[in-house]
């Protein structure tokens, strides 16, 4: 069964669509196979989070909106499960945000990097960087390390969906504020954020937009106060609690 196959009334119709997108991806080369393992853990906080986008989330998505349209240099970080998963939607998130798009991989190769840069152009990008990796994030070895000099390293407000922590903590330490989206609110990644998302990133990157869309002709008064109202720790302490009190009354195991 494809994508395409898959009846829009499953009751898992959502995360089959993921996992084939994520199957995809490793067939084009634009995600590795840890990014499958990766998938996997994420699915399995969603499951007990009932798969659905939490009002804190939505706060958070909000406040992340907000805080783009604020940046004068945005940046929207790629890597191969964020390029297979939700090419559209960063093109798009991009767009209402007037932000830059910046491959950069844990498992990183030469060609990894442009066969995603050409993926993300055939959904709509017009320019994407981390092809020159003339920059660097300090305090990381791994070639993860390595961005765009006018990308990532300039940027002053950066997006990491999916993120390890080691990479969002040198970032911090760089005084970028980061956006960070991420299933589980215990990883050190969401902990690390100025504004963490703890959501599916199928829902909470067009969310992101919306808010964009929604905010685009608000003043920089309105937009910060949007920013200050929310509260990091309320939001991880909430998708925590919504966790640990989950029911599987209805689960579903296909």
């Amino acid at each position: 069964m494809t994508e395409t196959e898959i009846p829009d009334d499953h009751p898992r119709y959502a995360s089959l669509v993921t996992r084939h997108r994520i199957e995809a991806g490793v067939e084009q080369g634009i995600t590795s196979k840890q990014g499958l393992i990766a998938q996997g853990r994420g699915e399995a906080f969603d499951y007990l989070l009932g798969e659905r986008t939490l009002p804190s989330a939505d706060a958070a998505a909000r406040a992340a909106a907000a805080t783009l349209l604020l940046a004068d240099r945005p940046v929207l970080s790629v890597n191969g499960n964020v390029a297979a998963l939700a090419p559209s939607e960063t093109v798009e998130l991009a767009e209402a945000v007037d932000a830059d798009i910046e491959v950069n991989l844990f498992n990183h190769t030469d060609e990894r990097v442009r066969r995603i840069a050409d993926h993300l152009r055939e959904h709509g990008a017009d320019e994407v960087k981390g092809l020159a990796g003339d920059g660097e994030i300090p305090g990381l070895d791994h070639a993860r390390g390595v961005v765009d000099a006018d990308g990532i390293e300039a940027a002053d407000v950066v997006v990491v969906p999916l993120e390890d922590g080691d990479r969002a903590a040198a970032l911090a330490a760089m005084g970028k504020t980061e956006i960070v989206i991420d299933l589980n609110p215990g990883s050190r990644s969401p902990r690390t954020a100025d504004v963490p998302i703890i959501d599916n990133l199928l829902r909470a990157v067009p969310n992101m937009a919306a808010h964009a869309r929604d905010l685009a002709d608000a003043t920089p008064a309105e937009l910060e106060r949007v920013v200050d109202e929310f509260d990091a720790d309320a939001a991880l302490d909430d998708a925590e609690a919504a966790i640990r009190e989950g029911s599987f009354a209805d689960g579903d195991d296909e």
